[in-house]
């Protein structure tokens, strides 16, 4: 009973995913936030739960929140709601969908060296995970449910590895001028702002390109010691 379950709902987020038109829903549930105040915030940050869950990318509701809230409040609302849409998904996978995503495991030689090294390490493989994004986030939320890693690793480690990205994503979004531009990346404002903002994204770019770097080797170090006999 459980893994019919499971199956119609992969099968119906599958669907979802393939036959509606995802950015444009997203973009029109962000035009509806803007005008609900200090309920915009929470309401975004509550849709990264059913978009982790359904494996809906997150970035245009990360770019979104740092063009509608700014960057401080849009990368609270973000860190917040990530980790959130996270802990779902962990969760499912524990309960849930856990045999499914141990056929997943079992099935991607990766995957099986990620499982080992987080017995080992449970609370640093998975902050480098966060760091430097080799395994799709989504997919990674449910293997990590059926890992060992104690809940409490997991949702700090998750927390802080996903700082460095949402602050980019949000700095980024900041910087359109409009909702429909989020793709483009466009910079409003006078010389002087556009200036000060380039300065500030090439800082953010590159301590976040240093770090996933630094985590990225980190990581390949720990997954070949896990594969080894």
């Amino acid at each position: 009973m459980r893994k019919a379950v499971l199956l119609g709902l992969v099968a119906v987020a599958v669907a979802a995913v393939l036959l509606l038109p995802v950015r444009e829903l997203l973009v029109g549930f962000l035009t509806w936030t803007r005008g609900l105040g200090a309920w915009g915030p929470v309401l975004v940050a509550a849709a990264y739960v059913p978009a982790s869950l359904l494996f809906v990318p997150g970035s245009i509701l990360t770019l979104g929140a740092g063009f509608l809230f700014g960057v401080g409040v849009g990368t609270v609302a973000v860190s917040i709601g990530s980790v959130m849409g996270a802990v779902a998904a962990f969760l499912a996978g524990r309960t849930l969908a856990r045999g499914w995503v141990e056929q997943k495991v079992a099935a991607n030689p990766r995957l099986r060296a990620l499982d080992r090294a987080v017995a080992r390490q449970g609370f640093k493989i998975v902050l480098l995970t966060r760091l430097s994004p080799i395994f799709p986030f989504n997919l990674l939320n449910y293997a990590y449910g059926a890992s060992p890693v104690a809940f409490s690793d997991y949702l700090l480690a998750s927390w802080i590895g996903m700082i460095p990205g949402t602050l980019l994503y949000v700095y980024l979004g900041s910087a359109v001028k409009s909702l429909a531009d989020l793709a483009a990346g466009n910079i409003h404002g006078g010389p002087g702002q556009k200036v000060f903002f380039g300065l500030g994204l090439l800082a953010t770019v590159a301590l976040t390109v240093l770090v996933t770097r630094i985590a990225r080797g980190a990581l390949r170090e720990a997954l070949s010691d896990a594969e080894a006999p």
